[in-house]
């Protein structure tokens, strides 16, 4: 790694030991790699937060399509917004029941908005939405 500075981190030993423990079962090889995704996950956190950086995310909604027009109104959300979604994945469940998986992209506070929209919707069952950053920015 060019440009890598070493540093020290005095903690308590029962944080350490609980670190220790954290880094072994997410399978990390070192103490470095992972306080660097500790980092990366700060900085991410802080570019949401701010929402002016473009960021990407992902979207998924479970919904039970015999809703009356849901179907219609999640497409037309969709379209309404079709320069931040990227890509869309449809999967029926079940003979009543779908899933949608979205990937959007562009700035964090719209993809939020968006993201909140839809879920929203009245006849959506479940949403979960999952942000993180282009990755340009982070090392």
């Amino acid at each position: 790694m060019a440009g890598v500075t070493r540093f020290g981190v005095s903690l308590d030993e029962n944080l350490l030991a609980q670190f220790d423990r954290l880094i072994a079962r997410k399978g990390y090889t070192n103490r470095s790699e992972a306080i660097r995704d500790l980092i990366r996950e700060s900085l991410v956190r802080e570019q949401w937060d701010l929402g002016t950086d473009q960021a990407v995310g992902t979207l998924t909604l479970v919904y039970n399509h015999d809703v009356h027009d849901l179907s219609d109104k999640l497409t037309n959300l969709q379209h309404a917004h079709y320069r931040a979604i990227v890509s869309a994945m449809h999967v029926h469940l079940d003979p009543h029941h779908c899933l949608e998986v979205l990937v959007l992209r562009g700035k964090a506070k719209d993809l939020k908005a968006i993201a909140d929209r839809l879920i929203g919707t009245r006849g959506v069952k479940h949403g979960t939405f999952s942000a993180t950053a282009e990755g340009r920015a982070l090392s």
